[in-house]
């Protein structure tokens, strides 16, 4: 028994309309489905939504509700908002460039282009709130994964005893001068 695939990711948003025309105009994603209803069918509660679904590439799905009965959306106030995200793939440092100029040239404002090593990203909001990441793979990213891929474990052991970040990964944010020392 195994998990295939996520089928869709679900956010709220404010409006519907509005979210799914950002979507197509900045991120070029298909508007693939709407579905509106009376009645939630899970609880039967009876509350008015639309419930809409991007194709955000190869399958992944991302939907949002509007929900105009309940009261308006917020956020967790007690965790940073650069860690609750969502993160889409890109082919390559080119096209991640080219997505960075074609928010900003909308409006957008866009942070970074921010080095992770492994990959490289750049974040920017929604017209909602949510936070989104666009990340493109590093030229040596299957060697730098299978080197955290063999101490994950070690990491997840240490962290959860001292609550401080293991060393085993420090390489990661070093200049290559710095990784030689």
């Amino acid at each position: 028994m195994k998990i295939e695939k996520i089928h869709h990711v679900a956010y709220r948003c404010h409006d519907a309309k509005e979210t799914v025309e950002w979507y197509v105009e900045n991120l070029k994603m298909d508007f693939v489905l709407a579905i509106a209803e009376d009645e939630v069918p899970s609880t039967k509660e009876p509350d008015p939504y639309m419930h809409v679904f991007l194709d955000a590439g190869q399958g992944n799905v991302l939907a949002f509700f509007e929900l105009p009965t309940k009261p308006t959306m917020g956020r967790d106030e007690n965790t940073p908002e650069w860690v609750q995200h969502i993160a889409f793939k890109v082919k390559d440092m080119a096209t991640l460039l080219e997505y960075k100029a074609h928010l900003e040239g909308n409006g957008v404002e866009v942070l970074g282009v921010t080095n992770h090593s492994v990959f490289h990203s750049i974040y920017f909001f929604d017209p909602n709130g949510h936070r989104l990441e666009l990340a493109a793979p590093d030229a040596a990213e299957k060697a730098k994964l299978n080197r955290l891929d063999s101490v994950k474990w070690e990491m997840l052991d240490e962290w959860s005893k001292t609550k401080r970040a293991p060393k085993h990964a420090a390489w990661l944010h070093k200049t290559d001068s710095e990784a030689a020392d």
